[in-house]
């Protein structure tokens, strides 16, 4: 029996879609275990480091730092650079504390100091990215720049008196706990959860890591790649903006220098977890196993007895090793055969 051209023309194969890979790889695992492995160390040198109150410290030490890193893992899956966040943190940390009760002015704002602050912040991001994508500067230099920017508005505001805050609810942030953990604590796992949410069923956390994966791919696709960058900074700048707040809740005083080594401590802690600094690959939750390892690393440098001007050597170290290791592979992987 013959088919016409038409009839023949409707006999379309259709190809299986690809599943996806089940399992999971070496890198994504590594983090993780190397997680373990570190509290292990450190639980087998010094009995201190494995009590229950101690493993309470580690969780509240790694609060702000999380909620930076969650910002900054947005860019970096981008395969952008996010120097911003020690002025956006600063900016936000002496507005919020002229803004709630506080000793230089008669304000008390409490909650809306807080969003207005946070506002602030995602204004400084949203800087940053209008500055990627209108005036086409690379981002570490545009980020840098805002972080200026955001440092002299903070030091304008500063005016050469430190602000202490006396708002009950924004010091009882630091000091109240809920389960044994501060109540920041539970802001920034709040933010990690928010945050993964966006990176796994929001077109903006999609697009970040197509951005980052093939930028001219999404582009030729027919997507409007600057308004998700820029989304995507001010995003950042909102986190930002929280961990400022909340550093001003630990010190209950706002402080120009308040997001001083956030910056490099957030890019460390997400290359260690796993996200990538060339993008397309990681996420919130590799970023925030990286914010345990620099944690749980630092107190228990901090319980066997090493000097504190050790530490930032070794968290160097680490950075170049991680990077190394993702790096390395991609390479082979990219090399000709002949």
């Amino acid at each position: 029996m013959t088919t016409s051209p038409a009839e023949a023309d409707t006999d379309v194969v259709h190809a299986q879609r690809p599943r996806p890979r089940r399992g999971v790889s070496l890198m994504d695992a590594g983090p993780p275990i190397a997680l373990v492995v570190l509290f292990g160390v450190f639980a087998a040198m010094s009995p201190g480091f494995r009590t229950f109150s101690n493993v309470q410290n580690v969780l509240d030490a790694a609060a702000v730092l999380a909620v930076v890193t969650c910002g900054i893992s947005f860019v970096l899956m981008m395969g952008s650079i996010d120097l911003s966040a020690p002025g956006i943190m600063g900016a936000s940390a002496i507005t919020v504390a002229l803004l709630v009760a506080n000793n230089r002015n008669d304000n008390d704002l409490g909650l809306v100091g807080v969003l207005v602050a946070v506002l602030v912040a995602a204004a400084l991001g949203c800087l940053s990215g209008l500055a990627l994508v209108v005036l086409k500067v690379p981002s570490f230099m545009a980020t840098l720049g805002v972080s200026a920017v955001g440092l002299g508005v903070a030091t304008l505001m500063f005016a050469g008196v430190q602000p202490n805050i006396s708002d009950a609810m924004l010091e009882g942030w630091a000091v109240e706990r809920f389960l044994g953990l501060a109540r920041l604590t539970w802001i920034a796992l709040a933010c990690v959860i928010a945050a993964w949410l966006v990176q796994r069923y929001t077109r903006l956390g999609r697009y970040a890591f197509a951005i980052g994966g093939a930028e001219e791919v999404l582009a030729l696709s027919g997507v409007r790649v600057a308004p998700y960058k820029v989304a995507v900074f001010t995003m950042a700048g909102a986190f930002y903006g929280l961990a400022g707040v909340m550093v001003t809740s630990q010190l209950s005083a706002g402080l120009v220098q308040a997001g001083r080594g956030y910056d490099f401590s957030a890019i460390t802690a997400a290359v260690v977890g796993g996200t990538l600094l060339i993008g397309g690959r990681g996420g919130i939750l590799q970023s925030t196993v990286g914010v345990l390892l620099v944690t749980v690393l630092t107190n228990g440098l901090v319980q066997v007895g090493v000097s504190p001007y050790w530490q930032g050597g070794v968290q160097g170290l680490i950075v170049v090793a991680a990077v190394a290791a993702a790096v390395i592979p991609q390479r082979r992987r990219n090399q000709v055969t002949k």
